[in-house]
């Protein structure tokens, strides 16, 4: 008999206690396939049993009335990946019962509330995977390094967002937050490629150079997110992602990982599906 493959998620899951950034490395292959073909094989067959169990979750909470569903944040520096890991992902689930959602600054209207105002609107109905491209977490990154607020204020929302958290856990939602880490030569390859190639220069943003600037900045920042905001209800994973086919396949089997755990069921039903087919057989379609 094999032995049960490892837990991606054991093997990612942040350690609240001990979050050094620096300890991450983000070319490592700390769990799973080591070559880039065998993360391709490996990332079909996932897609293949997320799919049904996205289905189950689908019919449980649409057909079924049950209250659960899966949010999946994702955040990471400039070029870490959040828009491929969400095409290469989230493709392998039927897109009917996905929602995704990229936060962008804020508009004139958001400000005008809370910072989770915005982010509780985006949260996915019953039934439903959602996917957060950057999330409620900007607001203790970018308005903490550039300082958009007071530090009071961005300290204060490790508080409000364990709360949130908690609270979206409680009604019935699973939280999964992966940070894809890379390396800063990593980022300056995918920047340069970017600049090579005219078909990726509307992907280019020269601001993009002026948070490159601050690294070491946003990673004290993100090492401070992984130490208050990680929690049994919502775990932080961090994902080595200078190998865009490790990130994608580490995120999938986190995914897929956390709706075995779900393990949705399809609802039951309140007629006979044999009474029915012979209903079926024997109508009359003219009346």
């Amino acid at each position: 008999m094999s032995e049960h493959p490892p837990s991606v998620r054991d093997a990612l899951r942040v350690d609240p206690d001990s979050s050094d950034l620096a300890a991450v490395d983000p070319t490592a292959f700390p769990v799973g396939p080591t070559s880039k073909s065998a993360a391709r094989d490996d990332l079909t067959t996932t897609g293949v049993e997320l799919d049904e169990l996205q289905e189950r979750l689908y019919a449980e909470g649409v057909a079924g009335g049950g209250s659960r569903r899966v949010l999946l944040v994702l955040q990471g520096m400039d070029t870490s990946g959040k828009g491929g890991t969400i095409r290469h992902v989230a493709g392998l689930v039927n897109p009917h019962g996905l929602r995704v959602h990229s936060f962008s600054r804020p508009t004139p209207e958001e400000l005008r509330h809370d910072f989770l105002w915005r982010v509780r609107r985006e949260v996915p109905p019953p039934g439903f995977i959602g996917i957060f491209d950057r999330s409620h977490y900007e607001d203790v990154l970018v308005a903490r390094v550039d300082s958009l607020v007071p530090e009071d204020v961005w300290r204060e929302r490790y508080a409000l967002i364990n709360a949130f958290e908690a609270e979206l856990a409680e009604e019935g939602t699973t939280v999964v937050k992966c940070l894809l880490h890379i390396s800063p030569d990593a980022q300056r390859k995918r920047l340069l490629a970017r600049l090579d190639d005219p078909h990726k220069h509307w992907k280019y943003d020269p601001a993009d150079l002026d948070a490159r600037g601050k690294w070491s900045r946003y990673q004290e920042a993100y090492a401070d997110v992984l130490r208050e905001c990680s929690s049994p209800a919502a775990p932080w994973y961090a994902v080595p992602s200078d190998r865009k086919w490790y990130r994608n396949w580490a995120v999938g089997r986190i995914l897929l990982e956390t709706l075995r755990e779900l393990d949705p069921r399809y609802p039951s039903v309140s007629f006979d599906p044999i009474a029915e087919k012979g209903r079926l057989l024997h109508a009359d379609p003219l009346g």
